[in-house]
């Protein structure tokens, strides 16, 4: 697994499944340097390997440093959790008993060609238990779902300093995804952080990344309202760990820090419209708060696949002020 941080939170339970059915079992994993930062301290793997794609020459020194590291190392099970091209040619750089990937109609950028074994065909599921389907062939369970992703004792420190310096709790306001088409606008946030302060007592925090877009979107916000929000956009996944984890509500669309709140255990109003939440949701909890802007009308029951690129026009404010306000009751405590 190799980049998306969303993906990289769902392969966390099977991680730590594999290691709690096979202990003495040496758990591997080659992933991307930003979906590395995040899963870098999980205590249930016992290496990383860093494929670094941006060497030059559109990446081959990238899959050229890779397959020397691994030239004299041979494992004995490979898990082909992603059907991305780049994932089947480092698939085939790894030397393996086994190679198990997809079945034939989930493996898209030709998986099949790279891979010895193939899991059970299967209708679209949530992301989550599609994983989940390779510890099945293996025999492994799942249960309990755990995804492990602890704070390390700096992270704790810098945590408890950032909240105690505020009057009170937090909610984190996640504003961009990497695919436009997920996005809210940035007149309905104002209203929320407004809601959030005034309603509700809690300090928005906007969280995310330095891009443009966030960049842009943030600075709307911060001008569009006298409530007074914290801005921590900016680098760095681990930083964004624990901000979610110290946040006592996040608000979010599709994306990886909504998984990452999951994960943590912190409740999530997600913001869905462009995909399905019955397939992209916060797993196995938090779906009384998501706000179903996926589905035309109530009660529709969509292809699990199908994307709307105007979906996000049918998450409404008022939509995600009763989430707000259903969240505060049901889940937040003093």
């Amino acid at each position: 697994m190799l980049s998306a941080v969303g993906d990289a939170v769902h392969v966390l339970p099977v991680v730590t499944a594999l290691k709690r059915a096979w202990p003495e079992t040496r758990i591997t994993w080659i992933v991307q340097p930003a979906a590395h930062s995040l899963v870098r301290h999980h205590p249930d793997v016992d290496e990383f390997i860093v494929f670094d794609r941006e060497r030059g020459l559109r990446g081959w020194r990238g899959f050229q440093a890779l397959a020397h590291r691994l030239r004299d190392r041979r494992f004995d099970l490979v898990l082909a959790l992603q059907v991305y091209l780049k994932a089947g040619l480092i698939t085939h750089l790894v030397s393996a008993d086994r190679k198990l990937g997809f079945d034939l109609r989930r493996a898209g950028d030709l998986q099949w060609l790279f891979t010895t074994e193939r899991i059970a065909a299967h209708p679209p599921q949530h992301v989550q238990d599609q994983y989940f389907e390779f510890l099945d062939h293996l025999g492994v369970s799942p249960e309990p779902v755990e995804w492990r992703l602890g704070l390390t004792e700096g992270e704790r420190a810098d945590q408890a300093r950032f909240f105690g310096s505020l009057d009170g709790p937090a909610c984190a306001v996640v504003l961009g995804t990497s695919r436009p088409e997920k996005n809210w606008h940035t007149r309905g946030y104002v209203q929320v952080v407004e809601e959030l302060a005034r309603t509700h007592g809690l300090r928005p925090v906007l969280v995310g990344g330095p891009s443009p877009l966030e960049r842009r979107m943030a600075d709307e916000i911060l001008a569009g309202t006298t409530v007074d929000v914290v801005d921590m956009l900016g680098d760095g996944l681990r930083r964004l760990l624990w901000l979610l984890d110290g946040c006592v509500l996040t608000v979010s669309p599709d994306t990886g820090p909504l998984h990452i709140s999951r994960a943590v255990g912190t409740p999530v109003v997600g913001l869905y419209g462009h995909t399905n939440p019955k397939r992209y949701g916060p797993y196995r909890a938090f779906q009384d708060l998501v706000v179903d802007g996926y589905a035309r009308h109530p009660g529709e029951e969509c292809p699990p696949e199908r994307t709307f690129r105007d979906g996000m026009n049918r998450v409404t404010v008022e939509r995600v002020l009763e989430k707000i306000s259903l969240a505060m009751e049901r889940y937040v405590r003093p």
